[in-house]
């Protein structure tokens, strides 16, 4: 398959969305990021803020493609089968478009919770340009749950290994592409799996042949549950079109949006694998609970570093996070940073994370040409219970409004094409519409 290919554009700075953090601070982990080939000209393309990756997820029907550059996103979807009319593009082109609003939640303007945060906390405003363009995802609930229940004493690395091997064994292959450079492997895309599809009584044994330890029991039994669960036909009516041919489990996590935190919290808890900390977490990330602080001991850390949350004495070299120590925690970040207090905790926790230690200072590379996430692997806990709760080129305009921030995203052009990381206009093209752009 050729990787030439035709990127869309949708106008949106840096400071809306950062790429390069948002999608390896912990949030997601199924994205495939290429860096992009080396061409003449590069450095300088550099500077201007061209692309140097290019970033990949796989959904039911299609492969997302994403690149940054300083002033846009350029987005394009790859399917199996190419559509085959100008018609059947635009319907395409308009749902991907759809997609990427309601993933990166390109209705909230980011710089704006961004001074509000820093008028409100001296420690975010000492981060804020330098961590800046970072917000949460609004996930899949049912890929957000069973990442998380991978995520119990686990690092990004060895979660996103085995939410790729989760999905290569258990769902259908889509289709592959070539990396970007058109050199190389092509590299084989499969959708998320379905719960009924995890609920079968031997994926527990296989995934722990596969490396999932104890999760592996997590997974399978809380696919079992939501599976053998009957779902009110009112529980499970339809949120969005995304989520057409999902089955009903799926279609009622989703639907979880729709009721208080407290309530949504309690029902996730029932879950295999799922305590407070994993429920906050899907909460915050796919379920629009936007206040919710996820506490772990990194946070816990913060907190008493900058926020005045006492440190307990540690019991047999290790801190216990209690639930009242969580609750108190959670309770002074959300004081601090009022409704999307889980949306500025995630800039704290990205800044003091040690893979972005040169984040936005000129030492910043790029970690083996993969990006700059690579944590150093934890030793594989023993579990203390066997129940841890814890294209044509057609013009596309899909126009997402939110009225209390008066803003809009996504309108999308076929503009400009790439295929190396390089625009179709010259280099020196570029530099005076960036000129004539500041003047």
């Amino acid at each position: 398959m050729s990787t030439t290919i035709a990127f869309c554009k949708i106008p949106l700075s840096l400071s809306q969305l950062s790429l390069a953090a948002v999608l390896q601070c912990g949030q997601s982990f199924r994205w495939s990021i290429f860096p992009l080939a080396a061409s003449e000209g590069q450095e300088e393309a550099a500077q201007l803020g061209q692309p140097s990756h290019e970033y990949r997820l796989c959904l039911r029907d299609r492969v997302i493609c994403l690149r940054q550059s300083q002033e846009a996103l350029l987005w394009n979807a790859v399917f199996p089968n190419p559509p085959t009319s100008t018609e059947e593009t635009a319907r395409r082109d308009a749902e991907t478009i759809e997609w990427i609003n309601d993933y990166f939640q390109l209705d909230i303007d980011l710089q704006e919770l961004y001074r509000t945060w820093s008028e409100r906390d001296p420690i975010f405003n000492g981060l804020q340009e330098r961590f800046s363009g970072i917000r949460i995802l609004r996930q899949d609930p049912w890929e957000n749950l069973i990442s998380f229940i991978c995520s119990s004493n686990n690092n990004i690395s060895r979660i996103s290994k085995m939410v790729k091997s989760l999905c290569a064994n258990y769902s259908p292959f889509l289709l592959a592409l070539l990396p970007p450079s058109g050199s190389g492997e092509p590299e084989p895309y499969h959708p998320f799996p379905p719960p009924s599809v995890l609920a079968a009584s031997e994926v527990a044994t296989k995934l722990r042949t596969l490396g999932f330890g104890y999760r592996a029991d997590f997974i399978q039994k809380t696919a079992k549950m939501l599976v053998e669960r009957n779902f009110e036909p009112s529980s499970s009516k339809l949120p969005s079109a995304f989520y057409v041919g999902q089955e009903p489990a799926e279609v009622w996590l989703a639907g979880l949006r729709n009721e208080q935190t407290a309530v949504a919290r309690e029902e996730l808890t029932k879950l295999m694998g799922v305590g407070r900390k994993v429920a906050d977490c899907v909460l915050l990330m796919s379920l629009d609970k936007r206040e919710v602080v996820p506490v772990d001991t990194h946070v816990h850390q913060i907190a008493h570093k900058h926020y005045g949350v006492k440190m307990p004495s540690a019991k047999g070299g290790k801190i216990p996070m209690t639930p009242k120590l969580y609750e108190e925690v959670a309770t002074k970040l959300a004081d601090v940073w009022g409704d999307y207090a889980g949306w500025a905790h995630s800039v704290l926790f990205t800044s003091d994370l040690k893979s972005f230690a040169d984040y936005g200072t000129e030492k910043q590379t790029p970690v083996n040409g993969t990006g700059l996430l690579t944590p150093e692997d934890t030793p594989e806990p023993t579990p203390t219970t066997k129940r841890k709760r814890g294209g044509a080129k057609v013009e596309v305009k899909v126009e997402t409004t939110d009225s209390s921030q008066q803003i809009v995203f996504a309108t999308a052009i076929v503009e400009e094409t790439y295929d190396d990381g390089s625009s179709t206009l010259t280099l020196a093209e570029r530099v005076k519409r960036r000129r004539r752009t500041k003047t």
